[in-house]
């Protein structure tokens, strides 16, 4: 498959606004499934030659596109891009938002967890409320990272007196 051409039934990625979802309650089954064969086929466009373990993911944003990425793996396993970092640089370079629903799949199609650092990634780029969807049902991320370090931690050190 041509990485940069979508099939027919593919997807495209989400860099125009439409009328979906603008909160996480606006998120409906069909979205999930939707989001479900979005990351399916971003799975099959990944990049994993060394691990031969493609990961696809795909999400809502509340501007109601659909972001998309996959893991691109290089040589210096350290540097490998999960597929959820690069659907968070989709989601800021087509305008920015709020992540509100999140499917990540392997390459067979089943639903896999985020990493702890793409966890923290994506409470920067969700919030608590963000859904993923998980092979035990959907959980806010808050349930996934508890007591998530954020930006409001930043802030409590930045502010005059130094440390809380």
């Amino acid at each position: 498959m041509d990485r940069g051409r979508v099939e027919p039934g593919g997807v495209e990625p989400g860099g125009v606004e439409s009328a979906g979802p603008r909160t996480v309650a606006d998120v409906t089954e069909a979205d999930w499934a939707r989001l479900h064969d979005a990351a399916i086929t971003m799975a099959a466009r990944a990049y994993a030659p060394y691990s031969g373990y493609p990961v696809g993911a795909a999400a809502c944003a509340d501007t109601g596109r659909t972001v998309l990425g996959c893991n691109v793996e290089n040589a210096a396993y350290g540097v490998t891009l999960c597929a959820e970092c690069s659907l968070v640089s989709q989601l800021i370079g087509t305008g920015g938002g709020r992540l509100l629903a999140l499917v990540c799949v392997n390459g067979v199609g089943d639903l896999i967890l985020p990493c702890g650092r793409c966890r923290q990634l994506l409470w920067e780029h969700g919030g608590p409320d963000l859904l993923v969807a998980t092979p035990g049902g959907r959980r806010s991320i808050a349930a996934l990272l508890p007591d998530a370090f954020g930006p409001g931690d930043l802030a409590a050190v930045a502010a005059p007196g130094g440390r809380p």
